[in-house]
């Protein structure tokens, strides 16, 4: 993979996080619970995030071994196959928890592959 296809990934997994972030807003949990149509919008996002992080680089993730990345890759194939028993409150846990140190290092690897990627362009 080259390093451009790489922070292509890096931002759809942040330009994911951001979104899942606005659906959320400030919403309670109960709230969150009683929508259904904000929580498909979650999931989506999340399945997003989940198939851009498989296609980062294996180096790169070794670079960050306190994000984990197996579950990361994971949570899109039980939210594809197994739909029927997420709850809420796990996606409003990984929204409000999981997702912030995920969005950090994602950030962070771009802002390392940026100043290459524009002086080859």
């Amino acid at each position: 993979m080259t390093e451009h296809s790489g922070s292509l990934h890096l931002f759809d997994i942040i330009e994911a996080i951001e979104r899942v972030r606005g659906v959320l807003g400030v919403l309670s949990l109960d709230e969150f619970e009683a929508d259904w149509q904000t929580q498909w919008l979650v999931q989506r996002g999340i399945e997003i995030v989940s198939e851009a992080s498989r296609r980062l680089s294996e180096a790169m993730k070794a670079r960050h071994p306190g994000i984990p990345w197996r579950k990361v890759a994971g949570i899109g194939n039980i939210l594809r196959h197994d739909y029927g028993n997420i709850a809420a409150p796990l996606l409003w846990k990984l929204v409000r928890e999981d997702l912030p140190p995920l969005e950090a290092i994602c950030r962070e690897e771009l802002a390392n592959l940026m100043p290459r990627d524009l002086s080859n362009a």
